[in-house]
């Protein structure tokens, strides 16, 4: 990956969706349509394809879904791109809130056959409750599925933003020839190429060219342009920024149709970086002093060298190689030797850094989910979300000569927010309880410590399902509610176990005075609002 220059405008987003969407193959297609890979490849490793560069994890090659969020950046044109593909499955939705709170837009895609799906609407309201403005891209149009009007309803009745589609496929879903790009006029027609792993040709032909090649097909998208237009559902660049509107593309990323009209339309109308909301209320704007946050801490991406790297938006001035920042939390200065760009799994040294990149700070053993850097005036940003669990286990090592390589292990899963790690005295470090939103969190630690680590684990279910946040002076007291049990987490705040809500309820009729607080559930962002003003 070239040097980029410090100059060029940024745009930074992240692509979402439901799982099997097709989320992580768009982002592989934007990568090939920018020209940073030859050959894109496919999950599964589809008709004969390689893998995804975002999907680098054994599991997620395996599965075909993507467990752990990925930054890819690169140049297109005149722009430098940070591209943030995230988690679908729902069991991994806080590192997806976590992505967003680092991005600047977001790329949503729909599946053509199944319309708005769950995780689907939860993370447009997500978006929506971020003011995050968002582009819809219908995918997989290349497969039968829904009529385009009936998706245009579901968009507008169940998450009330108004779609205006800029392009009208030409052809039914399942037989996708191209599309009618509604802001010329122009039709779009795609040539399919060897598995979809290079490039797809375009021609862009006049109307009447268009009608002469493709006849009925062509004149039914022209009268649904001109639906779409009587509707008033055009484009509006005012009412897409404030999030009232949802442009629309037709696309099939497996076959890289409709990716090179995305990244234009990105490049285009997505917004660039802005001055950042800070925790005392206040904003910082982009040209004052370094600042950056950090949303994401990863490590085994390289095996042979067991780095850790904290990734880090950097939100105001110039991030340079080596510069010595102030760790906002601790106020201790933070050296920046170490910092690289970040392609995947691939990464090189990065000199200077602007504002939307994502950068990552390698072996910065002293940044945490949350976190906040800067140099000059002082600033911090709100910390960032951990979500109620509903899923415990308590872990233990299988072999107990591999004692120091589990304490590590737990630790290190703990500080990436793999999953929530809570401690007692009663129980000891040999055996916390480990606090997840969803089962296949526990599934990533178990491979994560034994491919890492070196230290199996032996995990057993418990069987609580709920998770209140307890006063400290009140501790003891919950402590004595049978079927109860309180456990510290990381950050300091102490959380009682459940076995279910009627159980906390019993505890509140029998002590009203007791202040078991809720938890953020996944997805609950007035909640989470409340809890970081």
């Amino acid at each position: 990956m070239p040097d980029l220059p410090d100059t060029r405008p940024r745009r930074t987003f992240a692509v979402i969706s439901h799982p099997d969407a097709g989320k992580s193959t768009l982002t592989e297609a934007l990568a090939l349509h920018a020209e940073v890979i030859s050959r894109a490849g496919a999950t599964h490793g589809k008709a004969g394809r390689k893998g995804t560069v975002s999907d680098w994890m054994d599991m997620e090659q395996a599965r075909g879904i993507s467990i752990t969020s990925a930054a890819l950046q690169f140049a297109y044109g005149d722009h430098v791109i940070n591209l943030v593909d995230t988690p679908g499955h729902a069991d991994f939705s806080e590192d997806t809130y976590r992505v967003l709170s680092a991005v600047d837009s977001a790329v949503m895609l729909v599946d053509a056959a199944k319309g708005l799906e769950p995780q689907t609407l939860k993370l447009f309201r997500v978006c929506a409750q971020r003011g995050l403005p968002v582009i819809t891209v219908i995918n997989k149009w290349d497969r039968p599925g829904l009529d385009p009007f009936a998706l245009m309803d579901e968009i507008e009745q169940r998450i009330g933003l108004r779609p205006t589609p800029l392009t009208w496929p030409v052809g039914i879903a399942g037989d996708f020839r191209g599309v009618l790009d509604r802001r010329t006029g122009r039709y779009i027609r795609y040539t399919r190429t060897a598995g979809g792993a290079t490039r797809a040709p375009e021609e862009h032909l006049e109307p009447d060219a268009a009608a002469a090649a493709e006849g009925q097909d062509w004149h039914e998208a022209v009268e649904g342009d001109e639906l779409l237009s009587a509707d008033g559902a055009d484009h509006d660049l005012a009412a897409y920024r404030a999030g009232r509107t949802t442009p629309v593309l037709f696309a099939s990323a497996l076959s890289n149709f409709g990716v090179s009209t995305l990244l234009d339309l990105l490049v285009d109308i997505a917004p660039a970086p802005a001055p950042t909301p800070t925790i005392d209320g206040g904003e910082r704007a982009v040209d004052d002093d370094f600042s950056a946050y950090v949303f994401k801490v990863q490590s085994g991406m390289d095996a042979s060298h067991r780095d850790r790297l904290a990734y880090v938006r950097v939100c105001s001035g110039v991030f340079e190689r080596g510069m010595v920042a102030t760790h906002g939390t601790t106020g201790r200065p933070f050296a920046t030797k170490y910092a690289q760009a970040v392609f995947g799994r691939e990464r090189v040294v990065v000199d200077r850094a602007m504002p939307g990149d994502v950068v990552g700070l390698v072996n910065a053993s002293a940044l945490l989910v949350g976190d906040t850097i800067y140099a000059g005036r002082p600033v911090r940003y709100p910390p960032i979300t951990s979500f109620a669990p509903e899923h415990f286990a308590a872990a233990s090592v299988t072999d107990t000569q591999r004692w120091k390589q589990f304490r590590r292990g737990i630790s290190q899963l703990d500080e990436e927010g793999v999953v929530q790690v809570l401690r007692s005295p009663a129980r000891g470090d040999h055996n916390p309880i480990l606090a997840a939103v969803g089962p296949m969190q526990f599934e990533v630690v178990v491979a994560r410590m034994e491919a890492e680590f070196g230290a199996a684990v032996r995990l057993e279910q418990l069987g609580y399902t709920v998770a209140r946040r307890v006063e400290p002076e009140q501790a003891d007291e919950v402590r004595g509610i049978r079927g109860a049990e309180v456990l510290e987490r990381r950050d300091g705040t102490l959380l009682a176990l459940f076995p279910d809500v009627w159980r906390v309820r019993s505890a509140l009729r029998a002590a009203p005075h007791l202040q078991l607080h809720p938890l953020p559930a996944s997805g609950d962002i007035e909640a989470d609002m409340e809890y970081r003003t």
